[in-house]
């Protein structure tokens, strides 16, 4: 918006600005109309755009130029029975109230959080002392478990019990002092895990019958509300084709008549135009929140598929068990947690997705509401209301294509000659440009299959080969004119995605050829420096030289408190250790009898005779005493 007033200091063209878009809204709202300032502000950028109005932002606004615009927006939206102005709101409304999936969601989760802060920070400071105090602080951290889960309410004695039994098995009372002695942050960390260990036990419960109080079926209530939804958008959208699809054949009837166009009872071609431009852009919306739904269903279905999956596995793992380990049971217990988190979260985005598409149609009322188009559609030839696929289809073959042959300083892509053709982004939404510029802002579907027109990077299709022979002959000529009327209808912008058309273009003047051709010249005061190390580093922050540093950390890292040292030998390294044995030395002793006794035996004694002398033979004598002899001889 600082186009509308470009000062010498930027500060005092947005003081400018905000007292333009104020003094448009008191002015509305002291006849009776509330106006939003972001309202107020798209339509004096609609004003300045338009170069009817004259406004040269070249120079400092005067006081009677600032007075002028206030006049034209406060006139523009006073206008009860404008399709333009309806259409306008809609685009605001929409874009104000409708944002992804994913930026829902983060929303959605940071209000819950908010919400919940209170009762978490109360927690938190508390420090109880007395038994009361310590059963007062339960019963509270009972209380956020179910506002965060949002499984029943906290007020319903039911539901307390069964929330307080599944928290006692998890987190008896008597943890509680450990539990005030954590820190802050460590608190609302494990409030969250026993929410969600907690919640997965209640829904535990309630699939086995056991429990469940206050538990409702989501994944029904999902599906009935997601079917529910598909018909009224399914029958919406049908509503607003219908209307879209007799608004265009009335007027290519009323253009194409060689007759004048009747006055009255009729309205204006204008009139009519600025409705279907209404319808067009109400089917667009309501293709988006259609495409928001069928990712509603898509994801409920692999919701279902793996909630059941977990219960399953939950069962198995349990078995009618006595005891079994936390940590086979708790990551289970979280995860059903976290997929009934996501049930929810599916409900409240279908909601907001019903409201905003109930919202939409009260921006349709002039185009909708038309009695008139009754009459009109009675005194027109019914061929011509015909479908989108239809006017597609009268259109079709290669009889109805452009020859390139005529075209040779333009580019035209055909289907089976183009990759990916279906999937090139088309260019007024694929809309047909010829129609747009050359018949004042009609809006008429083109057919690709009659050819794309490659221009600077776009692609252009149009309505009939006629349309395209027309438009190829000078690009920049229709696309300048497609430029002006989308300033004289800003509805256009945003609904055929004109956003980059106006970059090059000056507000309040009209577009020529090289408008669309010249780059904006833009001026901006910059500065450079060069980086002191502009060389990667290399440096590394752990080296370390000291020994002693590097055993201190050795030392810390092996944390030898908590380790139990351990020894295995083998029979290899048996013979290679150090050993020592010890042994006590033997001792002398001795042991006497009453008396001493002894026997000895005779030792044999021989003799041989005839060994010298005679000539005798040699005799052996035996002279070896008795043993009785012996022993008589020796006492």
């Amino acid at each position: 918006l600082q186009t509308v007033a470009r000062m010498s200091s930027s500060t005092q063209a947005e003081s400018v600005i905000k007292n333009i878009i104020r003094e448009i809204c008191l002015e509305c709202s002291g006849r009776g109309h509330s106006v939003s300032e972001t309202l107020a502000a798209f339509m004096v950028k609609a004003a300045v755009l338009d170069p009817e109005n004259d406004f040269n932002v070249e120079r400092t606004l005067t006081k009677e130029d600032v007075q002028d615009l206030v006049d034209i927006c406060v006139s523009r939206l006073l206008d009860e029975n404008s399709p333009s102005l309806e259409t306008v709101k809609m685009q605001v409304h929409f874009d104000m109230n409708y944002s992804t999936r994913a930026e829902f969601l983060q929303e959605h989760h940071h209000v819950l959080e908010t919400r919940l802060q209170p009762i978490v920070q109360e927690i938190a400071d508390i420090r109880a002392r007395s038994r009361d105090e310590v059963e007062g602080l339960y019963r509270k951290v009972v209380s956020c478990v179910l506002l965060r889960s949002g499984l029943g309410s906290p007020t319903d004695i039911a539901v307390v019990r069964e929330a307080t039994a599944a928290l006692q098995s998890v987190f008896p009372q008597t943890e509680l002092g450990t539990f005030m002695a954590l820190s802050k942050v460590d608190k609302d960390r494990q409030l969250k895990e026993l929410t969600a260990i907690v919640t997965g036990i209640r829904l535990f419960n309630r699939d086995c019958g056991k429990g469940g109080e206050g538990i409702d079926d989501l994944p029904s209530i999902l599906r009935d509300a997601l079917q529910a939804t598909t018909q009224a958008i399914e029958g919406e959208l049908t509503k607003c084709l219908k209307l879209a699809f007799e608004f265009t054949g009335v007027l290519v009837y009323l253009m194409e008549s060689p007759h004048p166009h009747p006055s009255s009872p009729f309205p204006s071609l204008f009139y009519l135009k600025q409705c279907l431009i209404n319808c067009r852009q109400h089917e667009a919306f309501i293709k988006i929140l259609m495409r928001d739904i069928l990712l509603c269903a898509e994801h409920l279905d692999q919701l279902e598929q793996d909630f059941h999956a977990n219960m399953d596995k939950l069962k198995d793992t349990v078995q009618s068990k006595t005891a079994v380990p936390t940590a086979q049971v708790y990551p289970l217990f979280i995860s059903l947690s976290h997929l009934w988190s996501e049930f929810q979260d599916e409900v409240v985005l279908l909601s907001v997705l019903n409201s905003l598409l109930s919202s939409l149609a009260s921006f349709t009322k002039s185009s909708s509401d038309m009695r008139k188009l009754e009459d009109i559609n009675s005194s027109v030839d019914s061929s011509l209301v015909l479908t989108d696929e239809q006017r597609k289809a009268q259109t079709s073959g290669t009889e109805h294509r452009v020859n390139p042959e005529k075209h040779r300083n333009c580019e035209f892509l055909f289907p089976e000659t183009t990759k990916d053709f279906d999937n090139l982004p088309l260019e007024f939404k694929g809309f047909c440009g010829f129609c747009l510029s050359a018949h004042d802002r009609l809006l008429l579907p083109g057919n690709p299959s009659l050819g794309l027109l490659h221009h600077r990077g776009r692609y252009y299709c149009f309505s009939s080969r006629d349309a395209a022979d027309k438009f190829a002959t000078s690009p920049e000529g229709f696309l300048s004119v497609c430029v002006d009327v989308s300033k004289r209808s800003p509805e256009l912008i945003q609904l055929l995605d004109m956003h980059t058309h106006f970059s090059a273009s000056t507000p309040g003047q009209k577009g020529t050829k090289s408008d669309l051709i010249k780059l904006p010249v833009t001026k901006n005061d910059a500065g450079t420096q060069t980086d002191t190390h502009f060389m990667e580093s290399n440096i590394v922050k752990s080296y370390e030289w000291n020994e002693w540093e590097l055993r201190r950390k050795a030392i810390k890292l092996a944390n030898l408190r908590k380790k139990i040292t351990r020894s295995v030998q083998t029979n290899l390294s048996h013979y290679l250790r150090d050993n020592t044995t010890q042994i006590y030395p033997l001792k002398e002793t001795g042991s006497q009898c009453k008396r001493e006794e002894s026997s000895s035996v005779p030792k044999p004694s021989t003799y041989m005779s005839g060994l010298r002398g005679k000539d005798l033979p040699t005799q052996t004598v035996d002279l070896t005493l008795s043993c009785h002899t012996h022993n008589n001889i020796t006492t």
